[in-house]
């Protein structure tokens, strides 16, 4: 069995609202093991003999079947997590700062988003693998800086979920 990581992309937020409780429960009818949700925000680790893209698809259609919305996720397995958090050259703990990870189902989409963000006065970028992108946003700011509000473009939504860089280390913890 491989371990990975699942990001699901915009529950509790917006209206979508999804207890970790019914969550773990759901996830039971699926062929995977040790489930453990990690915050309110849609992280989870499991292990499946499945590859990551066919995780991906039966995360999202037990999603959709049981919580009645659009579901889409990121499936990374634990050597690349492991590999895109050592790649990061921000640190995961700053005052000032806070240090984000854009992970995208299609590179493709995170190519689109580190050129049009690399434009963006004073937007510094980090390209940590095909799938991950990091960034800086001013703490208590997040929300307002130039590339948060480039990626959270309804276009961009079915492919990309955005985490903090302390976020993907409990969820490299998590699978011990």
């Amino acid at each position: 069995m491989t371990n990975y990581a699942v990001f699901l992309r915009g529950i509790n937020v917006g209206g979508i609202n999804i207890k970790m409780a019914d969550l773990r429960l759901a996830l039971e009818t699926l062929p995977i093991a040790g489930v453990k949700t990690l915050l309110a925000s849609g992280n989870f680790v499991c292990a499946a003999d499945a590859p990551a893209a066919e995780l991906k698809t039966l995360v999202e259609g037990c999603l959709r079947d049981n919580f009645g919305y659009d579901a889409w996720v990121v499936v990374l397995d634990q050597a690349r997590l492991a590999a895109i958090i050592e790649a990061c050259p921000y640190p995961a703990d700053n005052k000032e700062q806070h240090s984000y990870v854009t992970l995208a189902s299609d590179p493709a989409i995170l190519d689109e988003l580190a050129t049009l963000g690399g434009e963006l006065a004073g937007v510094e970028l980090a390209r940590l693998s095909p799938e991950a992108l990091a960034w800086l946003a001013p703490a208590g700011g997040t929300l307002d800086s130039p590339f948060s509000k480039l990626s959270a473009k309804a276009k961009y939504k079915s492919t990309t979920t955005t985490r903090n860089l302390r976020t993907l280390l409990k969820c490299r913890d998590a699978m011990g």
